[in-house]
């Protein structure tokens, strides 16, 4: 797969903006390094025609993780792994290694940019965040936020600096922490996350309990972000069955039906 056409030939919504410039500046680091090509054959997933879509929806998703591994100031191995994890099921193998060299420069860039300044990285972030919030649909940008708090949690932990570039991530990408504290919670076992990935209190009666449910289920449906690819949406099915868990945890304590 040649990396220029990856980044530069079907990038959807990022040609322009602070999206499309960060990609030319990481597009001309790769090719300086004797980059130009990469082996491999790219293979356009099953389930899915618009490459610059989901593209876009990638280069995006490295942006944005590329600020949350570095929150705390290093990068776990746990958390890389959970990257090439994700990059190999989601979008074949080339990708792995692409989507690596692409966050290592996107590491160097804040590095370099924080030098000069130390907010002009978070800037940058702020001003991406805008433009994926304007071009992406909503449920797209709920499954980002998604994939980013799994990054998060890959070593097992979530440390204060995490969520609050957690929560930056959603703010600027038009979301709430209410959401964003239901994705932090799916894979919780207690009767507590069940109702945080809910967005309700335990307080809600059950008549809030069912209408909050609803509500979930009609904005993670899985079919919402078909259009990404049948991978893409498998993960988000992957969500939607620990939200009906969550649903079931509560349903069960409370005697409901």
């Amino acid at each position: 797969m040649n990396l220029g056409k990856w980044i530069g030939g079907a990038l959807g919504f990022i040609t322009g903006g602070p999206l499309g410039i960060l990609a030319g500046i990481i597009l001309g680091s790769l090719f300086d390094a004797g980059m130009e090509q990469l082996s491999g054959t790219y293979q356009q997933p099953t389930g899915t025609s618009n490459t610059g879509e989901r593209n876009s929806f990638l280069f995006s998703l490295l942006v944005m993780a590329s600020y949350i591994m570095k929150a705390d100031g290093k990068v776990m191995h746990s958390e890389m792994e959970y990257v090439r994890r994700f990059l190999r099921i989601n979008f074949g193998e080339v990708a792995v290694g692409e989507g690596e060299e692409i966050l290592l420069r996107l590491f160097e860039e804040r590095k370099r940019r924080e030098r000069e300044n130390p907010q002009a990285f978070k800037q940058i972030i702020r001003d991406c965040g805008g433009q994926i919030a304007r071009n992406m649909s909503y449920e797209e940008r709920l499954q980002l936020l998604a994939f980013l708090a799994e990054i998060a949690k890959a070593d097992g932990r979530v440390v204060a600096e995490e969520i609050e570039a957690l929560r930056e991530v959603a703010v600027c990408i038009g979301l709430s922490e209410s959401e964003l504290e239901s994705m932090l919670n799916l894979k919780g076992d207690q009767l507590e996350d069940a109702y945080k990935v809910l967005e309700i209190s335990p307080s809600a009666t059950d008549d809030e309990v069912r209408a909050a449910y609803r509500r979930m289920a009609v904005k993670h449906h899985p079919d919402k972000v078909a259009s990404l690819g049948e991978d893409i949406r498998k993960a988000a099915e992957e969500k939607f069955q620990q939200i009906n868990a969550a649903r079931d945890r509560i349903y069960k304590a409370r005697g409901m039906k």
